[in-house]
């Protein structure tokens, strides 16, 4: 048997022996009445950032603390736990002295990762550390498993994100990620909410798949016996609001795509579409610069960040240039010299781009884009006059019918959102729709529905609006240095293990 296998089955001898010691302790508590899975309740007076922060008022005072034990060093009379709360971590001093003979001895058998309340003293050693000198503790929940890796840190990737509660527990950078995610999203609103617009909830659930260009997931609604949609994007319940009167209207929420995962990318993730009547796409960049400084601003003090390694600006001004302009700019090609499909393929095969044929000019300037010039985009920048046909639901260009007044935000080489001059031609829209089902039917399953109680509400009359999405979950990993979008869901979806 190599060295690995020897290691690893004693590894697993030892994790049997650590559960089976566990277990033990535990019915050894019930057989003497004290089964800690009873108690359902704990008077919790204060949290170590109390203490800490404090410490001058709150020396010699009796304080009573709830948490789990992180580490622990016994010795004869006298041994120092640390206790972590959802502030921070104290260390707790227990002597037999203090506590007696007797509890004593059941504290010093209590294992890391089982959760205490304690009371007592709050005082600083002769080494300068905050700590509490324990006269009472109360066993609130045994931990069954040990803690991973010694306190070292949850080290398997894939395993962090399955067992996150694990992750939350040994590595307190992870909590700090999510607690700025709720700063950031509750800062959102409070911007959102100091201008006016109004938040409101769309349906999950949808009959037509609609307001972008993705694949679905699809399940069935058994009392109606009939296939229903998650939502891929809230764009045409919040327009249809517009239509309604509400000027000003917001939606933070979940949207599902049936497509790739990858570090950019999960199957449910977070937006927030923002709707404004009287303005185009043009009121909604300058919304998008304002929002994102004041986020980056209020959550984290500045308006340059640090994301792997690369130092960004979210200051005043960003970057704008047209579709065109960006591929003239980093690929050398000029497609305002183009007059046909055909010579458009020649320009974009000429700076290496494989060109399918049938594709149109339109759709040839978006292909060249994504190749060419996304991965050079990495201060903020506005990228704007999209063509028609990958841009079915703007507005178009005056004097340039082939462009759509809409605009997509980078920032380290990707898409943040999406923004455009909101289509409110009824009769545009409805052909629109129909040139999309008619690339659904010819197999792209990411091509939109026709929807024709949305195009119902445009007839009714759609004011002049901007709109604009963003991905909060890019704008998190970006305000948070974080590399993956796995690392700022708390649950992100993964492959279910075998067995």
């Amino acid at each position: 048997m190599s060295e690995n296998n020897t290691q690893e089955k004693q590894q697993v001898q030892d994790i049997k022996q650590i559960l089976k010691i566990r277990r033990d302790k535990l019915s050894e508590l019930q057989e003497a009445g004290e089964n800690p899975f009873e108690i359902t309740k704990y008077n919790q007076e204060y949290h170590t950032a109390d203490i800490s922060d404090n410490f001058d008022e709150m020396e010699g005072k009796t304080v009573r603390l709830a948490g789990r034990l992180m580490s622990k060093r016994v010795m004869g009379k006298a041994s120092f736990f640390d206790l972590r709360d959802r502030d921070g971590k104290i260390q707790l001093y227990v002597t037999r002295d203090e506590m007696g003979e007797e509890e004593y001895k059941k504290f010093k058998k209590l294992d890391i990762g089982d959760i205490v309340g304690v009371s007592g003293e709050v005082f600083k050693t002769h080494k300068g550390e905050i700590s509490v000198r324990v006269k009472e503790y109360t066993l609130l929940s045994k931990s069954l498993q040990p803690l991973p890796e010694k306190f070292h840190g949850l080290r398997d990737q894939d395993l962090k994100y399955r067992q996150r509660y694990v992750d939350l527990i040994i590595n307190p950078e992870v909590r700090r990620t999510f607690e700025l995610r709720t700063k950031i999203i509750t800062a959102m609103r409070r911007f959102l909410d100091s201008r006016e617009f109004m938040e409101v909830e769309t349906p999950i659930l949808n009959t037509i798949a609609g307001g972008a260009n993705a694949r679905p997931f699809i399940t069935h609604h058994n009392t109606l016996d009939i296939d229903m949609y998650l939502r891929i994007a809230t764009e045409l319940h919040l327009k249809r609001l517009v239509v309604g009167g509400f000027e000003r209207v917001y939606e933070i929420g979940r949207q599902f795509r049936n497509e790739g995962m990858d570090v950019k990318h999960n199957p449910e993730f977070t937006s927030v579409e923002i709707y404004q009547a009287y303005t185009d796409y043009e009121g909604m960049m300058d919304l998008t610069e304002e929002l994102i400084r004041t986020v980056s601003e209020e959550v984290l003090g500045t308006t340059t960040v640090t994301y792997q390694g690369e130092e960004i600006n979210l200051g005043f001004p960003w970057a704008r240039m047209t579709m065109v302009e960006s591929i003239k700019k980093f690929a050398g090609i000029d497609f305002e010299e183009a007059k046909t499909d055909e010579e458009a393929k020649a320009l974009a095969e000429s700076v290496g781009i494989e060109v399918e044929d049938g594709l149109t000019k339109g759709e040839i300037i978006s292909l060249t884009f994504e190749e060419k010039v996304e991965e050079n985009l990495v201060q903020p920048t506005f990228i704007y006059e999209y063509p028609v046909e990958v841009s079915p639901l703007a507005k178009r260009c005056p004097g340039k019918p082939e462009f759509t007044e809409r605009f997509e935000i980078f920032i380290t080489r990707r898409e943040f959102g999406n923004a455009f001059s909101e289509l409110n031609d009824p009769i545009d829209q409805r052909e629109r729709f129909l040139k999309q089902v008619e690339k659904r039917e010819n197999g792209d399953d990411e091509a939109n529905m026709m929807d024709e109680d949305f195009v119902l509400a445009l007839e009714y009359g759609l004011p002049p609006t901007g709109g604009l999405g963003i991905g909060v979950d890019r704008l998190v990993m970006l305000l948070t240095d974080s590399s993956s979008i796995r690392d700022v869901l708390l649950f992100p979806t993964m492959k279910p293990l075998d067995k």
